[in-house]
């Protein structure tokens, strides 16, 4: 991709199937249905693709099932071993300990993580951040990059709500940009993240492309926008961007969940490439 800029797409998997109940579809569909995407993603010119368990909703703070785990990695080891580009894995809803294991004995070259540094507060429950218990993973396995959530959405950060709270008498631009400066320091220096995630309050919803300007003056790893990103908004998101997550659009109807519409993620990508140009 021109300039460097990543686009990723989203692959929504339907829910895993558990050892407490028996799944709908067969795992061999799974694979068919995820490669397919992939490999459609992959000859449109994406950067990569993010497989994600979207359909496991309503979200368990953390992946344990064995049967979903196992699953899981079979289905991100053939979306890598059937495409030439980068591969994220996404276990909802803050799995990452489990996800970089995946990525480990997959070869997928990322993990997404909700909450890194910060205790958020979802519809899962008070979610513990998971860089401690990625840590010893990550020294004994190095080479898979973490691309971590800040102002992660459908929750939010216990930090953050205090911080906002304590200074609401007072809050003002300098102060609200002071706490971001200070938050993304937190994620990068001690978090270790690889990349940055800023997304809107909720799935397919853009974020204040103010607040993502502020996060990328800070950050000195790649920002990229993780929601709501559109044909009609592309242009804004580039300017201040290093990257975007693109799941709702390129579904179909512009659903999140739905199957992936070919039309939709070429049109997508198109209109990125006239403004990247």
């Amino acid at each position: 991709m021109t300039r460097g800029f990543e686009v990723f797409g989203v692959i929504h998997l339907p829910g895993l199937p558990r050892t407490s109940h028996v799944y709908k579809s067969s795992l061999d569909q799974l694979l068919e249905n995820a490669v397919l995407e992939a490999k459609t993603l992959s000859s449109l010119g994406y950067t990569g693709v993010i497989v994600e368990n979207y359909g496991d909703a309503p979200f368990e703070a953390r992946v344990q099932d064995p049967l979903a785990l196992s699953t899981m990695a079979i289905i991100v080891h053939e979306v890598v071993e059937n495409t030439g580009f980068k591969v994220g894995v996404n276990l909802l809803r803050n799995s990452g300990f489990e996800a970089y294991s995946i990525a480990v004995a997959s070869k997928a070259k990322f993990i997404r993580v909700n909450a890194l540094v910060e205790p958020i507060v979802s519809d899962s429950g008070v979610i513990e951040p998971d860089a401690s218990r990625l840590r010893s993973v990550r020294i004994n396995y190095p080479g898979v990059e973490v691309y971590a959530d800040i102002f992660v959405k459908h929750a939010t950060g216990l930090r953050t709500s205090l911080s906002l709270i304590e200074s609401s008498s007072i809050i003002s631009k300098a102060s609200t940009e002071d706490y971001v400066r200070e938050l993304v320091e937190e994620y990068v220096e001690r978090g270790k993240a690889d990349a940055l995630i800023v997304t809107g309050i909720k799935t397919g919803e853009a974020p204040p492309l103010n607040l993502v300007s502020l996060v990328k003056k800070y950050s000195p790893i790649p920002v990229l926008v993780g929601s709501g990103v559109t044909v009609e908004n592309i242009s804004k998101v580039v300017e201040v961007a290093d990257g975007v997550i693109v799941g709702s659009y390129i579904k179909r109807n512009g659903k999140a969940g739905n199957p992936l519409d070919t039309a939709r993620a070429e049109a997508f990508i198109k209109k990125l490439r006239e403004h990247l140009l």
